[in-house]
């Protein structure tokens, strides 16, 4: 199982998995984008991010504000991520999507929010717990 939801009074919280670090990372990425667009995006537009944070879950909350900031300032909705590198709290990934306007939302994700978000290695797997404030 690559993420699923949880029960949360008014924002969404999920739980993503992931063999190592990067899957985990990868892993919440596309579960935002399941919450917004439950759908397949085309693969169209290619882009590099690079993030820095001083643990893991100050990468992740900027690595999840960063797609956010890319579907309002460019229009870009993620399909996947083709290669994802975390090295000394930065974080370097090559994505891919679309234009986000080519397709209908179901939800409108204004933020990631630090409340109950957490990143750990459980039993070989790596888990992380995010909310989004829709």
């Amino acid at each position: 199982m690559k993420f699923k939801f949880l029960e949360h009074t008014a924002d969404i919280k999920f739980q993503a998995f992931g063999g190592s670090l990067e899957e985990v990372f990868e892993n919440s990425a596309l579960a935002v984008k399941k919450i917004m667009f439950d759908g397949k995006v085309k693969e169209k537009i290619k882009k590099e991010i690079k993030i820095k944070g001083r643990d893991n879950e100050r990468l992740m909350y900027e690595f999840l504000e960063e797609l956010l900031i890319l579907l309002d300032s460019e229009d870009f909705i993620l399909s996947d991520i083709k290669k994802i590198e975390i090295k000394n709290n930065v974080l370097e990934a090559e994505i891919i999507g679309d234009k986000a306007s080519d397709y209908d939302f179901n939800n409108d994700v204004k933020a990631v929010t630090y409340n109950d978000m957490f990143i750990k290695k459980q039993n070989n797997e790596w888990v992380s717990q995010v909310v989004l404030d829709v």
